[in-house]
């Protein structure tokens, strides 16, 4: 048992140092691409807009984003959010005002960390239900952050379970059955996990909270999931992937 424990915690600790070399070298091409957003927007299959997490520009998603316009969906991106610091409502009329814009119904939305919560907001009133069909959410804190309590930082404090809007938002179950959930088995930012009862939830065997968004297990979950007819969702926990692909 002791030994067991010891290799999990080397094996959570390797996953952790190997995280942030994969968000620092990500934020670094972030920087650097020549990747602009109307690339993007070509393709016959139902359109998907990408919500990234707090502290990234979407370009930081472009493993998942490539992947995604290569099968053939036409994917939207918001240079409006920027770094993505607006509070969780902020930001969702700010992705209501660009579907609305742009004329976008019916659309997936592929999300990571803090946008899974932009997501579920969108979906929950009023204004986006009738253009946010689905989201897959990849490592978002659906249920809050534990690590949040201890920071002053408004934009990362607002991941604590004690916020307001956030306690707000997980009340509401409305969205759930519309959401698949993709997390790995360990998470150095989101102890709580991310499944979310009622959606369908995806566990892959591979820990990370950035790095997970480069994995060939993840590319896989999503366009399998982007695949899928929207009944199919809510269709309970799956455990997809060995470590060594993910």
């Amino acid at each position: 048992m002791y030994r067991t424990s010891v290799v999990w915690l080397l094996r959570c600790a390797g996953w952790w140092v190997l995280d942030y070399a994969y968000a620092g070298w990500w934020q670094l091409r972030s920087l650097f691409s020549r990747a602009r957003a109307p690339g993007y927007r070509s393709g016959s299959l139902r359109p998907v807009v990408v919500l990234p997490g707090v502290y990234e520009h979407w370009r930081f998603m472009r493993p998942l984003i490539d992947a995604v316009h290569d099968r053939g969906h036409p994917v939207h991106v918001i240079d409006a959010l920027g770094l993505n610091l607006l509070p969780v409502a902020a930001a969702a009329d700010t992705v209501r005002d660009y579907l609305e814009d742009q004329g976008l119904e019916r659309v997936t939305v592929l999300a990571h960390s803090k946008g899974g919560l932009i997501g579920k907001a969108l979906m929950s009133g009023e204004a986006g239900q009738g253009r946010v069909e689905r989201m897959i959410a990849i490592c978002a804190p659906f249920s809050g952050s534990r690590y949040a309590r201890r920071t002053r930082v408004p934009s990362l404090r607002a991941f604590s379970a004690d916020d307001p809007e956030l306690r707000t938002l997980i009340a509401d179950i409305s969205a759930h059955a519309r959401i698949t959930s993709i997390a790995g088995v360990f998470d150095p930012h989101i102890p709580e996990g991310s499944e979310l009862p009622g959606a369908r939830n995806i566990r892959l065997r591979t820990g990370g909270h950035f790095r997970i968004l480069g994995r060939r297990a993840t590319v896989a979950a999503v366009l399998e999931e982007l695949g899928a007819g929207p009944q199919e969702l809510g269709a309970g926990p799956q455990e997809r992937g060995p470590s060594a692909g993910a």
